[in-house]
């Protein structure tokens, strides 16, 4: 299942993520975000429809969250449980704002 990225707002930037963010496939939100983060104040990121997450993808979540610190804020929403589970893992889920 590859990765599908969907901008659904610009102002806060909702992006929704739905398959793999793997090695194969974080290129492609890396490229997405250096484009959007440049000016964005708030990002939002739905996991609802998010599969899997290798470090690969957790290395472009904690890339993001840099950035964001710095000039705005950033929410993930909807991680469902086996997401959930590798963000304790990692301790992820002690520097980031997550939601239902």
């Amino acid at each position: 299942m590859p990765l599908e990225i969907k901008i659904i707002e610009k102002k806060p930037l909702i992006v929704e993520l739905s398959g793999r963010l793997d090695a194969a496939t974080s290129d492609n939100l890396e490229s997405i975000f250096a484009n959007e983060l440049k000016t964005c104040k708030e990002l939002i990121v739905d996991f609802k429809n998010l599969a899997y997450i290798s470090s690969a993808g957790l290395r472009q979540v904690l890339r993001a969250s840099k950035i964001m610190k710095k000039q705005g804020t950033m929410v993930l929403r909807h991680v469902n449980p086996a997401i959930m589970e590798i963000f304790k893992m990692t301790g992820f889920v002690n520097f980031l704002t997550i939601e239902d």
